[in-house]
């Protein structure tokens, strides 16, 4: 699996969720991951979540580091295994770095007690399945009471470094898991 950090500032608006577009910013192909730092606000006509989009709700933040991940191939179902596996190991490397179990995870999102540090969604295209996961970096300005990697010590570029390589060599292991294994029956 590919994986990169985009140099440049880049806003996210929902439009970036689709396939080729991590070719197309970061020169990566096949299963990739690309994180970028940059405002979000995800305009009404690139919203997924149908939930979100039926109450009115706003994705928005003044600064989140984002990743987007595309596996080609995939489903709604197992891409959005991988959307809980890869929330799942950003809120191990948190706690691990609080050196306590603060950050909680919901689902697909991640909390420090009624705090909200993220939001993530899966879907698929013609080709792939791809996945959206943005973290605020400060709490102030999101549309709900939120919390950022900075207050909980964190410096996004490592944080996204850090959670790249993990979800990286959980996907390159199960495959070799799969591989190793006979079928039965």
């Amino acid at each position: 699996m590919k994986t990169g950090f985009l140099e440049e500032d880049t806003a996210y608006t929902g439009a970036q969720l689709r396939s080729g577009w991590i070719q197309e910013a970061g020169g990566l192909s096949g299963d990739a991951a690309l994180a970028f730092l940059g405002p979000c606000d995800v305009a009404k006509e690139y919203m997924v979540d149908r939930v979100d989009l039926e109450a009115g709700a706003r994705i928005a933040s003044p600064l989140m580091l984002h990743v987007i991940v595309e596996h080609p191939g995939l489903d709604l179902g197992h891409i959005t295994d991988r959307q809980r596996l890869l929330m799942a190991l950003a809120g191990e490397i948190l706690n691990h770095h609080l050196g306590e179990m603060l950050i909680r995870r919901e689902g697909d999102d991640l909390y420090l007690r009624d705090r909200k540090l993220s939001v993530s969604v899966a879907t698929v295209s013609p080709s792939s399945g791809l996945i959206h996961s943005g973290f605020n970096v400060r709490g102030e300005g999101a549309p709900v009471p939120a919390v950022g990697l900075e207050e909980l010590g964190m410096q996004p570029r490592e944080f996204a470094e850090r959670l790249l390589d993990a979800y990286a060599e959980e996907i390159e292991g199960a495959a070799q898991a799969a591989a190793k294994v006979k079928s039965v029956g």
